[in-house]
């Protein structure tokens, strides 16, 4: 048990030790799948809910999950992505490093901000300031990413799928009423017949 807890350590140091904005991502997404899990569950193992409302709802929670999953991970790598390309090019960076730059690059206005450029690779004498400011912007980006995904475009995203789904599951109503008046045409008394008809013939003659 004490081998496995430290090399469950060691996978965690190696993955994430030197990336925590990435492992805010990963256990972000961990978590959304893990509610999602629950929410299906919860909707499978109810007694309460009719079969007919089972085969509706968990079609919906799934789709609510994919896009609470898929647009957490979008957003939220995407702007921790962003954040660590600005800082390994140097257009995003603290002065002790844009200073240590500038006094080992030529010209440094034709390094600082280049998207080839790599500070990281470059200057491995500088890793621990750099890494230590990097970890920093990694996390805070990836926590901006992750209110904006949840608060923002998720909500949106899901109101829109909901919105498509209420229209066609209305357009299928009114097409199972339609068919249900062609099936069963209302009845006519003969009485109401010949009222019809007198009114649409007035000069027939028609008589009873």
């Amino acid at each position: 048990m004490a081998n496995l807890f430290s090399n469950f350590k060691s996978a965690m140091y190696k993955n994430y030790g030197e990336n925590p904005g990435k492992m805010l991502v990963h256990t972000g997404v961990l978590g959304w799948i893990l509610s999602a899990m629950a929410q299906v569950s919860a909707v499978v193992f109810n007694d309460k809910i009719s079969k007919e409302q089972k085969s509706f709802l968990i079609p919906q929670e799934m789709a609510d999950a994919a896009i609470n999953i898929i647009s957490f991970y979008v957003i939220t790598s995407s702007f921790k992505n962003l954040a660590s390309k600005l800082v390994s090019t140097g257009k995003l960076s603290t002065s002790k490093i844009r200073n240590y730059i500038k006094s080992k690059v030529a010209n440094p206005a034709e390094y600082i901000g280049k998207l080839n450029s790599n500070i990281e690779k470059d200057f491995p004498e500088i890793k621990g300031d750099y890494k230590a400011f990097k970890n920093g912007v990694d996390v805070v980006a990836s926590t901006v990413g992750s209110i904006i995904s949840c608060n923002i475009v998720t909500p949106v995203l899901r109101n829109e799928y909901a919105a498509q789904k209420q229209k066609e599951a209305i357009a299928q109503m009114h097409g199972k009423e339609q068919k249900n008046e062609i099936k069963q045409p209302a009845k006519v008394s003969m009485d109401s017949y010949i009222k019809m008809a007198s009114m649409k013939y007035p000069s027939s003659g028609l008589k009873v």
